[in-house]
């Protein structure tokens, strides 16, 4: 059984998210690090655990979100296919059985919100994790001269805080400098993101609020 502590020491993995990140800030994109992947990971994980989902069920949400923008060291471009792939060749050597495999790699490959899709519980946790990673340390440069409207979104972004529970079910909560980034820009940026969201907690029978500076707007 492969675990999620052999996936984390898997130098393989680490280089292909390290060199993921580097085309990312290459391209003017935020952060994609180990820091990101990382929360990803163990917030996917959460999602299923709080749910009562299986111990394994949990462990290859884990490994999905630490997995899942390993194909950005193609392109931006259809990087949740490409990462599936990967993912595929990575995990198929390591020796994960294969109906673990096709788990991951659907997640992995429903996670761009260009495409994707909550085709499995870890799929939706997965989505869930990931476009709730809204924050200010995301943004790579801190001169507000050189942002765009990516930046300026994650750097007006002064507190962010997901929760997850059985009777309320997920809820991104944010706290906007409205100086620096108007609401609107929020949506323009990741209301499809958002969208999304409210579908990956339907497959796992919950509901999706956002909260901005206090007022439930989804």
């Amino acid at each position: 059984m492969i675990t999620p502590h052999q996936i984390k020491e898997n130098q393989q993995i680490l280089t292909y998210i390290y060199r993921a990140d580097e085309t990312m800030s290459a391209m003017g994109y935020t952060e994609h690090s180990t820091a990101h992947v990382c929360r990803v990971a163990h917030f996917a994980e959460k999602i299923l655990s709080t749910l009562d989902y299986p111990k394994r069920s949990c462990e290859l949400a884990w490994i999905a979100g630490y997995m899942h923008d390993i194909g950005n060291v193609i392109n931006r471009i259809d990087h949740a296919q490409s990462g599936a792939v990967m993912a595929f060749r990575i995990l198929d050597n390591l020796g994960m059985p294969a109906d673990e495999i096709a788990t991951i790699c659907s997640a992995i490959g429903n996670h761009d919100e260009h495409t994707a899709y909550p085709v499995n519980p870890v799929a939706a946790a997965l989505i869930l994790a990931d476009k709730t990673d809204v924050r200010r340390s995301r943004v790579r440069t801190k001169d507000p001269a050189q942002f765009d409207i990516h930046d300026r979104v994650n750097y007006a972004v002064e507190k962010a805080s997901t929760t997850i529970t059985k009777e309320h079910g997920v809820v991104l909560d944010l706290t906007i400098d409205t100086s620096i980034s108007p609401v609107l820009d929020y949506f323009e940026i990741f209301m499809g993101r958002m969208v999304l969201c409210r579908k990956a907690a339907a497959k796992l029978d919950l509901n999706f609020q956002l909260i901005i500076n206090g007022q439930s707007v989804l």
